[in-house]
């Protein structure tokens, strides 16, 4: 019998062995899940218990300049969300049915979302109120009371559909900004999502009597643009008869900027787009090919017509570039605008070995003060100017007139200037440089240089936004004018700006002047890219001379038609128009207004195969001045026919402005 209870007492040693691990496996088991894993499995609990559903906030409204204007708000939508396991098996075909139907969805899709083993499920969002109106009536109809979640909602929507469309851009399906002042200050106009939450079990019936938990919404706080819409509105039209007139075949854009504060009154690209229909191409030929194209070739297509090309896109200026030469000459007393027979053109100058040629090359400008070396934008001068500054002083000023750095612009994609490095720089790039060829820099680079020439030299950060405006206060805060130091002295700026209105007073802008008003500019034609025969335009104004309140810079992008590519001809007028609409709007005093009448746009008539005579007689008569292009003693005007006129016979010129004739 012994040896009997031996072994039973051995098993029973083993057995209370094995309880005994087993209890501790248990307690270790009870302890690891809840000390380390209790908080991550309370959450899911949570989860499983309750049904959440958001409720996003309105966007803050984004207004223009003068506050009359709304130029983006968020109008009241709704969610649409189901319940699958609130639902009753026999009526999910029915609502899959009814929510296709409604909301123009594809049927087996809403069919799978209603029949999924989940606690919630959106259907659609963005709807409008007679939608959902719509569906609410549907449920009443059909006596389902549980299982469909119709939310308050907000849907982004852009009153003015085109304008100023690359600068304010969009949102996305949830309302997060995705471009242009949208998405650069999205954490001010999105706010705080709000919800609504209930307690459920497994079957997905409430829990206890408390009912749903409400959470509002705080909506985002509003802001207001430096933008004017009246002046926009005037710069989006003219920017847009320019780029068609000329046959412009890569666009243009027109930025207008108070010189006082920096802020940004206008800021136009062409084309532009819908914002209301972001996704939808605005070129008719890509349109039509749209559905044939790979999606990146999509995104690719999207993303340019998207794209600001006043900040995003580089450029060479040109000779508007000449007046950056001009103010650092003049700060370091180098020159004076009014020294007589200081330079002398011969159509040409050669720099180390390399001979550049002056744009008049064929007829020389000669002798030349810096005054009639602006007017004439002759390339010898400035090169001349660009020796004596050297290539470290010259540099210095790119640096403080803020060219060889990012403005600072609040909006998404500013692009860098691409200027070669300074211990790179030889005696020849410094020569190209001072007339503005072989380097590139956005256009609101320019601008911001050329304003702090206007306000008499001091350098200020671009400003797009003003004001916030808070939500809940009505709170109003100003946003700050970043002043970033002053370049040049008001001295020098006083004689840039003397020598501006003797460009178009008497020089190569006198196509932007305006009857009464005393303006200020300087053209540019520079090439787009080495040898690729495109050409980049340019205009940049200023007025009032005596109290300078706007500056213009008008860009267009490889002009193909009959008026050619130059400056003068082609971007200056453009400013006159602009000049003529918005210094009256902007109650500008009229300096010249004893001079003349204040002249209206007239269509700038045909006189090709005239003789130059008859020619001159005729745009005369329409109020035309006439300047010959190589015209020398021996020109028989009687006997010689205009082979070319710039501008166009049938583009719009105000009347005064002068017509080239070749």
């Amino acid at each position: 019998m012994e040896p009997i209870n031996l072994k039973n007492k051995k098993k029973m040693m083993k057995t209370l062995f094995i309880s005994f691990v087993i209890i501790i496996l248990l307690i270790g088991r009870i302890g690891y899940l809840q000390f380390i894993k209790g908080e991550e499995l309370q959450t899911l609990a949570y989860e499983q218990q309750v049904q959440k559903r958001t409720i996003n906030p309105k966007r803050g409204v984004i207004y223009d300049a003068t506050g009359n204007y709304i130029l983006a708000v968020s109008s009241t939508a709704y969610t649409i969300t189901v319940n699958p396991t609130n639902i009753v098996k026999e009526d999910k075909e029915k609502l899959a049915k009814a929510l296709s139907n409604i909301f123009e969805l594809d049927y087996d899709t809403v069919l799978k979302k209603v029949q999924k083993n989940s606690s919630i499920e959106t259907i659609t969002k963005k709807v409008e109120k007679s939608k959902a109106d719509e569906l609410r009536q549907w449920l009443i109809d059909n006596n389902i009371q549980t299982g469909v979640n119709i939310d308050e909602d907000s849907k982004r929507y852009y009153p003015y559909a085109n304008l100023a469309s690359q600068v304010i851009g969009f949102c996305g399906s949830d309302n997060q900004g995705l471009d242009g002042v949208e998405a650069k200050y999205d954490d001010v106009l999105s706010g705080t999502a709000g919800s609504i939450s209930r307690a459920t079990d497994a079957t997905g019936e409430e829990i206890g009597t408390e009912g749903e938990n409400y959470t509002a919404a705080i909506d985002g706080d509003s802001i207001v643009l430096s933008i004017d819409m009246t002046i926009q509105s005037i710069v989006e039209k003219y920017l847009e008869e320019a780029c068609i007139d000329n046959s412009c075949t890569d666009g243009g854009n027109i930025v207008v900027m108070n010189p006082k504060n920096g802020d940004i009154l206008a800021m136009a690209t062409y084309p532009s787009y819908n914002l209301n229909e972001p996704y939808t191409i605005n070129n008719e030929e890509l349109l039509a090919n749209w559905d044939n194209m790979e999606d990146s070739e999509k995104t690719t297509n999207l993303q340019a017509m998207w794209r600001n090309k006043a900040i995003s896109d580089t450029y060479e200026p040109g000779s508007v570039f000449k007046l950056i030469t001009a103010s650092s000459a003049l700060e370091e007393g180098i020159t004076d605008t009014d020294n007589e027979g200081e330079f002398s053109c011969t159509g040409s100058i050669t720099v180390a070995g390399a001979r550049i040629k002056c744009w008049r090359y064929y007829k020389p400008h000669g002798s030349e003060s810096l005054r009639q070396g602006l007017m004439n934008s002759c390339n010898p001068v400035f090169i001349g100017l660009g020796q004596q500054l050297g290539i470290s002083t010259y540099y210095k000023y790119l640096n403080k007139f803020g060219l060889l750095s990012k403005t600072g612009v609040m909006l998404p994609g500013e692009a860098s200037s691409i200027f070669i490095a300074e211990d790179k720089c030889g005696p020849v790039e410094l020569a190209t440089i001072s007339f503005g060829q072989r380097f590139e820099i956005t256009p609101l680079q320019l601008i911001t240089a050329v304003s702090a020439i206007a306000n008499g030299g001091n350098l200020l950060t671009p400003r797009i936004v003003t004001a916030t405006i808070d939500s809940q206060t009505g709170e109003r805060t100003e946003l700050p004018v970043e002043n970033k130091g002053e370049v040049i002295s008001k001295e020098t700026s006083d004689k840039v700006l003397s020598m501006m209105e003797s460009v178009v007073s008497e020089g190569t802008g006198k196509n932007a002047k305006v009857a009464g008003y005393r303006i200020g500019g300087k053209t540019g034609t520079s090439e787009d890219g080495v040898n690729t025969g495109k050409y980049v335009t340019s205009f940049c104004g200023v007025a009032p001379i005596d109290d300078p309140q706007v500056v213009v810079l008008i860009t267009l992008y490889n002009p193909t038609g009959e008026g050619g590519h130059q400056g003068g001809g082609v971007a200056a007028p453009v400013g006159g128009q602009i000049f003529s609409e918005i210094l009256p709007y902007l109650e500008v005093n009229q300096g010249n207004a004893d001079e003349v009448k204040i002249k209206e746009n007239v269509n700038v008539p045909d006189v090709i195969g005239k003789t130059i005579t008859e020619a001159t007689e005729i745009l005369k008569e329409q109020g035309f001045e006439v300047k010959i292009n190589n015209e020398t003693e021996d020109l028989n005007k009687e006997e010689t026919l205009v082979k070319e006129q710039i501008p166009a016979s049938g583009i719009k010129a105000t009347s005064g402005s002068c017509v080239y004739l070749n």
